[in-house]
Order: C-alpha cells, then sequence, then structure tokens
C-alpha cells in the first residue's frame, strides 16, 4: 500500500503530468470548447490522456476539472453539471493508472487575474461547489493551480479547511516576478499560504522553465523550506496559420528538471504546451536523482544582465532637425542599412529608453525600431515613444503593428494616427497570443492575419479606407513584413514569404540567426525576391539567456556551436562572449544582405550600439566616427 502524498513527498520527489487542455487541441479539439465536458462526452479519450502520462512516468495525477466550476461551466449552459462533471473527472483518471499513483483533483482559479470581474461572495460560493464535490470522492489531494491573487487563493484553502484534512498543493501562475498579482511578496504569500493549511506551495503556467526557475529561486531560501511544486509551460507559444505551437524540447525539461529539485520543488511536472513526451524526459532525469547542495549558489538569473537606471538630460526639441533620407528600402538598395530594436519599457520610466535612444543616434543607425507588446507583455505604447524619438533625437522610428490588440476600427484609428504624427515605416507581425502574456484573461483579437493587415495599410496608401470609402489623403507608409527563417524547411518559409510581398510587403525583417551557414542558405533561397531583407543579429547576454531563447521562445534556433561558447558565461563575460559571436554573425550576413536588424537585449544598448559601429567599420562609411561608448 502507498504511503500518503504527505510522506510520499518526504521521501522522494513525484513526477506530475503534463497539459490536458492543449494536449487535446494538439489532438483536434477546438478552442471554444469546454474540455471538462469531455469528462461526459468522450470519457475514453480522457482517460487515455490520463493513460499516457502515467505511461510516460507521472506518479501525480490531476483530475480534468481544471475549469469544472459553475462560473467557467455556465458560458457553455453546463452550471448544472458541476457535480457530474467532477466526479466523472476523478473516476476516469483513477481508471487509467495505477495502485502507486497519486490522483489530485484539480481546481483553477474563478477569477484568472481579473480581480474585480467576480464578486467575492460568488467565488466564494462557486469554489465551495467544486470543494465539495472533489473532496467527497476517492483523490489522494487538491490541487490549486494557476492562480493569480493571493487574495483568491486563500479563500480556497480556508474552505477546503473547513470540510477536509486532504493535502493541499497551491499554485500561483507566474512569470518570474517576485510578488504575486496582487502585489504581495512570494515568501510573504507563501507563508501566509501555510499558515492556513496548504502543504506544499509553488507555480505552474505563464512561464517555461527559465521564468519558473527565476520565480523558485526568489523563495528557495525561505526558513523552513515547505515542498515545492513547479509546472511550467513549454516555452512561449507561437500562433501560426491559426494554430498554436511550443519551442521547448523534451530534452529542455529534461535537463532542467533536475534544477528543480536542486532548489527544493518536491513535485515536477508541465504545463501548457507540454507532452508525455516531455514527462518521460523528466521522470527519466530525475530518475535516483541526488540533490546538489550548491546548487543555489551556482544559478544566474536568465537574463545576466543587471539594468542600471541613468537620468539623462534630453535634447531640445527646437535642436533636432527634420532629414530627408530616402526610406530604408531605397537606403538598403544603395549601402548598408542598420535598423536596431529597443522595447519600450514596462513601467512609466522612459529615462534608461531615451538614454539608449540618443547613443543610437550618436551611433547612426538608420531606424529605431519598438516592438508592440512582444511576447503578449503589456510596454508602453511604441506610438507614442516613436513619436518622442522622433522629436528628440530626429531618428527614424519604425513601428510595429500586431493583429492580437486591435480590432479593424482600431488598427485603421492606430494607423491614421501614425500618418498624423509622420511615422511612416512599420512592421505588420500577428502578435504572441494574449493569454500567454502578463493579463492572461485579455482576449487577442486577431480581425487581420499578417496578410490582410499588409493588405490593409496598402489601401490606405491608395487612399481608401478599411471600410472601401475614400479618404482626402493618400498615406505613404512603407511596410515591412517579418520572416522566420529557424525552421525545419525553410523552402516553406520563403513560400509564405512571397505570400506576403504579393500582399505589399516593401521589405522584410527576419528572426535572430545564430548560425553562418543559415544565413548563406536565407540569401540563396530569397535571392529572387525584389524586396530587401534585413537580416536579424541578436547578442546573447549569458548562457542562461542563450538556453532560454533556443529552448523557450518561438521562432529562434541557436546553432550547438553558440550553445557551447556561451554555456556557463554571465555577466560582462557573457555579454562580451555575445558580442563577438554577433560580430561574427555579421561578417557573414554583410557579406549577402545590405541590411541589418540588431535587437537590443534587455536594454543593454551599449551592445547594439558596438555591433552598429562594427558594421560601419567594415562598410567603410567616410562620415563615421566611433561613438563615445565604443571607444
Amino acid at each position: 500500500m502507498k504511503p500518503d502524498l504527505r510522506e510520499a513527498l518526504r521521501q522522494r520527489i513525484l513526477v506530475g503530468d503534463g497539459a490536458m487542455g492543449t494536449y487535446l487541441y494538439q489532438m483536434g479539439f477546438p478552442v471554444g470548447i469546454s474540455y471538462e465536458e469531455l469528462n461526459l462526452l468522450k470519457p475514453d479519450v480522457i482517460e487515455n490522456v490520463h493513460r499516457l502520462y502515467y505511461e510516460a512516468g507521472a506518479r501525480l495525477i490531476e483530475t480534468n476539472t481544471f475549469s469544472a466550476n459553475r462560473e467557467k461551466l455556465s458560458k457553455y449552459g453546463l452550471e448544472q453539471e458541476v457535480e457530474a462533471i467532477n466526479r466523472a473527472g476523478v473516476a476516469l483518471a483513477r481508471q487509467a493508472v495505477g495502485p502507486d499513483a497519486y490522483v489530485v483533483g484539480a481546481i483553477g482559479s474563478i477569477r484568472a487575474g481579473k480581480r474585480k470581474n467576480v464578486r467575492t461572495a460568488k467565488v466564494k460560493e462557486d469554489l465551495r461547489q467544486q470543494i465539495e464535490v472533489l473532496t467527497d470522492t476517492a483523490v489522494d489531494g487538491i490541487l490549486l493551480e494557476s492562480f493569480y491573487d493571493l487574495e483568491e487563493l486563500l479563500i480556497a484553502v480556508k474552505l477546503i479547511r473547513r470540510i477536509s484534512t486532504l493535502p493541499v498543493i497551491c499554485q500561483f501562475a507566474s512569470e518570474g516576478t517576485g510578488t504575486t498579482q496582487d502585489g504581495i511578496a512570494l515568501q510573504d504569500a507563501f507563508h501566509m499560504l501555510l499558515d492556513s493549511g496548504a502543504d506544499v506551495v509553488g507555480f505552474n503556467c505563464r512561464s517555461g522553465p527559465v521564468g519558473l526557475l527565476r520565480s523558485l529561486e526568489k523563495v528557495a531560501g525561505m526558513n523552513e523550506a515547505p515542498p515545492f511544486s513547479v509546472f511550467p509551460n513549454a516555452g512561449i507559444p507561437d500562433y501560426v496559420d491559426g494554430r498554436y505551437t511550443y519551442a521547448a524540447t523534451p530534452q529542455y525539461f529534461g535537463e532542467t528538471a533536475k534544477r528543480f529539485a536542486d532548489l527544493g520543488a518536491r513535485i515536477v511536472g508541465g504545463c501548457c504546451g507540454t507532452t508525455p513526451e516531455h514527462i518521460a524526459a523528466m521522470a527519466s532525469a530525475l530518475e535516483g536523482y541526488i540533490p546538489n547542495p550548491e546548487a543555489l549558489m551556482q544559478l544566474e538569473t536568465a537574463s545576466g544582465v543587471t539594468e542600471t537606471i541613468r537620468v539623462v538630460r534630453e535634447p531640445s526639441p527646437a535642436a533636432v532637425k527634420e532629414t530627408d533620407e530616402p526610406n530604408l528600402v531605397e537606403l538598403a538598395k544603395r549601402r548598408h542599412t542598420v535598423i536596431v530594436e529597443l522595447d519600450p519599457p514596462r513601467d512609466l520610466d522612459i529615462a534608461k529608453f531615451m538614454e539608449g535612444a540618443q547613443a543610437l543616434k550618436h551611433a547612426k543607425v538608420d531606424a529605431l525600431t519598438m516592438a508592440d507588446n512582444s511576447l503578449a507583455v503589456t510596454r508602453m505604447s511604441n506610438l507614442a515613444l516613436g513619436s518622442l524619438v522622433k522629436e528628440r533625437t530626429g531618428i527614424r522610428p519604425l513601428i510595429h503593428i500586431a493583429c492580437r490588440d486591435r480590432n479593424m476600427i482600431g488598427t485603421q484609428s492606430h494607423m491614421m494616427g501614425l500618418h498624423a504624427l509622420g511615422i511612416d515605416h512599420v512592421l505588420a507581425v500577428t502578435g504572441d497570443p494574449a493569454r500567454f502574456g502578463d493579463l492572461p484573461g485579455s482576449s487577442s483579437v486577431y480581425d487581420l492575419t499578417s496578410f490582410e493587415i499588409i493588405r490593409m495599410i496598402k489601401q490606405l496608401n491608395e487612399g481608401v479606407a478599411f471600410s472601401g470609402k475614400p479618404l482626402k489623403k493618400k498615406a505613404n507608409f512603407v511596410i515591412g513584413a517579418a520572416f522566420n527563417p529557424n525552421v525545419k524547411y525553410l523552402d516553406k518559409a520563403v513560400q509564405r514569404l512571397e505570400r506576403k510581398i504579393e500582399a505589399g510587403a516593401d521589405y522584410i525583417m527576419t528572426q535572430p540567426v545564430y548560425n553562418a551557414e543559415l544565413i548563406e542558405r536565407i540569401y540563396e533561397a530569397t535571392k529572387h525576391l525584389s524586396v530587401p531583407i534585413f537580416l536579424g543579429i541578436m547578442p546573447l547576454a549569458s548562457g542562461n539567456n542563450a538556453e532560454y531563447l533556443h529552448n523557450e521562445v518561438p521562432g529562434i534556433q541557436l546553432s550547438d556551436e553558440v550553445r557551447r561558447r556561451m554555456q556557463g558565461l554571465k555577466g560582462e563575460e557573457g555579454r562580451a562572449m555575445g558580442v563577438q559571436i554577433a560580430r561574427e554573425l555579421l561578417d557573414t550576413a554583410m557579406a549577402y544582405f545590405n541590411g541589418i536588424y540588431l535587437m537590443t537585449p534587455f536594454l543593454a544598448y551599449e551592445m547594439t550600439v558596438q555591433l552598429t559601429n562594427y558594421v560601419w567599420e567594415k562598410a567603410g562609411r567616410r562620415d563615421f566616427h566611433l561613438s563615445p561608448l565604443a571607444k
């Protein structure tokens, strides 16, 4: 007979299961249905998913009841089926696994990060109903997962403790910050949960392994540290041709499983995007695990960069002169042309951003490009920053436009505003899915595809509104399109690119490339195209940064050689190697492409200033003088 869950966690690490919802999605079940209702409609499918995870090595199995509360089920007219769906979920999990597995009743947040969307009294009542059903079944414990606010999680723990002594696992949805979404320091939040009766605390969802490692590092030093649990996503999802995909491989999950264990994780599983293969890799890695007592000292943050805010005096607007330079397409036909990306800040302080813009102005970049809430993380409006950059520095702003955040009304309004500000260079992108960003309750609009938004912006250039009505003036937008060459079948990616050019794209900007041979292949595959390509180069900041980009960020693939050279490096040493590797890549890129697209990691603009200087030196630009940062 197996020991109870609390005793098992004192004896060993338990491997948890992986995703249910995204796995069902991969199997062909569409978004927009209740996956929990499948407990009644497709019990054989749900039972088989549980069995696959058990056979992969999972010994902690979650019931398919995450959203089986009255509030969430009411969206599908299923509010009367709470008891039936929850009881079926437990029965299916039990039937699928052996006697050595622990089955825990999964309960998700009702508010899902939107603190005011459901009254507290209703939250309590709906949680109570689901808790009463699950604690009246043969579960070995309760798993409270994907909670954002301490307040709601405490409500759930206290409700359980009034009626049950079952083990309780509490997990916050975390993106690597040191606080909960309602502003409570993680260590304080965990202490309050433990004082209220929680047995295990930890994290799941929102982030891949690197983000949850950061979160775990912030609490691993707790006095009398409790058992921790971690269930990371399989990296950041990508949205291509109407489908969500995930980048992190099973091998990567196996490699990070021990790092979680070294920090005190007693339950290690997977969340969105993970599959039985991910769980099998972790189970294999943790077999016979022996803790590393020095692991905490050896871990570094994923960025490897410490940001220092410097206060600078902005130049007077009167001192900035307008330039009559040709657009980027014309420039790239004549000479090497450099675009540099600088991320808008996630807060209200623009000092370092503007300092970076000024430094890049001195380095004579041809355009400063700003993403549109990349990775679905909320940042300052790139339209506002683009206007400030143009006014204060005179650099040409290049603004990304994502399909995710605006419907057709908002998109046309946004474009009209850019026209009024004299900002005419844009990059049309699909945009990362909103539900995986820092406001997961937000909706992804996607009224337009990247192909359609290019066509619509071109229509404004003809003096025609999206509605087809005539406008009193014509716009003059120069429209870029994104290209990911880090794919298995480059020819198919180029075919997709050709469609964007047919839609009206004037130039192309690629994802970062870390392989000289791939740069040559990109040239051979695209040399027939009529528009300039700006080859993406992003200097790496540390070994952890390299592994994060390679394993968790869609559209980025590092070569084995680059990963080997970056392995274990951090701080100044890591940044120096990152710049050196980027210079070597530039040697190849400049031989084939006039367009260079440099991406600044973590606002470390000194790195892209150095690389811009390198481009101008190598190109023999006559009006070039080393920026002070490079001396």
